[in-house]
């Protein structure tokens, strides 16, 4: 038996059988001396897809606030902004702690090898899309990034979203109370409900592919989080749906009382114009390949979000 103390902190030690009796004993990993290379593999994926989503959040959210009625509102999105860069520090610093060239990965990349959910890549150019995302795109973030609090095995990362749950709270409750807000005014409502109309779906595709299409298996058998892929769904249509039927918005799902699970009442999944920002509703459901594609190709917001967000480096690294 290796003493830990000695060996390299990014070298994994464990096959992974042994990672699996290790989590099997409801015992946790601390870092690499405790895992295995597939272990870390999984690891690293995930954490790459969650420090980019929330990176590209900040220029997404920042277009966005320009539009805000009034300064106090302007700068509780500015803080909302800043809480999202610390949430992609905390991530990135993760995986530099792995042995990943963080500089690389957030500088070197080409925007169209950026991991973060599709959503993002259509701009948010209103107040009431501002909102809606905080109080759907930031819902999503905070079911999943409170899954893997609960369920990680991973103790850094257990550790670091004691503080990134209760800012994602504050994130979702600031776009629901100004929707609250704002409901009881007609315009406001038609505003509104014109964003949910195509970011509700939008924000259902942030889960990925469903159960028994997903690839990647690593995250579930090492403990990564806890619920699948479409368990995570109906996590967020259970607050989201009442929250939107509370304030007479119409969303395309409902509960069916029977099982009591949400059902998706339009096509899903659905193709998509990110341009105009609509569903093809005529079309009726694609195949997940084609949404896959169209992930893939990115949108119309990637290049511009990801050089904006790399732009001062390279100033930086040309002046030197």
């Amino acid at each position: 038996m290796p003493n830990l103390a000695q060996v390299d902190p990014l070298t994994p030690q464990l096959s992974n059988e042994q990672v699996i009796e290790r989590l099997q004993a409801d015992r946790m990993v601390e870092g690499p001396q405790h895992a295995s290379e597939d272990y870390i593999k999984a690891l690293t994926r995930t954490l790459i897809v969650s420090a980019d989503t929330e990176l590209i959040s900040a220029p997404s959210y920042l277009g966005a606030a320009a539009d805000a009625p009034d300064t106090s509102s302007y700068m509780s999105v500015i803080s909302i902004v800043q809480d999202e860069l610390g949430h992609a520090h905390i991530a990135y610093r993760m995986l530099r702690d792995l042995g990943v060239d963080v500089d690389e990965l957030v500088y070197g990349r080409s925007p169209g090898e950026f991991k973060y959910p599709y959503a993002f890549d259509v701009p948010l150019e209103s107040w009431p899309e501002m909102i809606v995302a905080n109080a759907f795109y930031d819902r999503a973030g905070f079911v999943l990034l409170s899954d893997v609090f609960d369920h990680t095995s991973y103790v850094p990362w257990k550790r670091a979203l004691v503080k990134v749950d209760r800012e994602e709270t504050f994130h979702l409750r600031h776009g629901e109370r100004w929707i609250a807000k704002l409901a009881r005014d007609e315009d406001w409502h038609r505003r509104i409900q014109a964003a949910m109309d195509w970011m509700f779906v939008l924000t259902l595709e942030w889960f990925g592919l469903p159960d028994d299409l997903k690839k990647h298996g690593g995250q579930l058998s090492y403990g990564l989080k806890g619920q699948t892929n479409d368990q995570l769904r109906q996590t967020w249509m259970s607050a989201t749906v009442p929250f939107a039927e509370k304030h007479d918005f119409d969303v395309p799902a409902h509960l069916d009382e029977e099982s009591g699970e949400y059902v998706i009442d339009c096509a899903f999944p659905m193709a998509f114009d990110p341009e105009k920002k609509e569903w093809d509703h005529g079309k009726g459901e694609v195949s997940w390949d084609d949404v896959i594609d169209r992930w893939r190709a990115k949108g119309p917001a990637n290049e511009r979000f990801v050089t904006s967000l790399q732009r001062g480096h390279a100033a930086l690294a040309g002046a030197a």
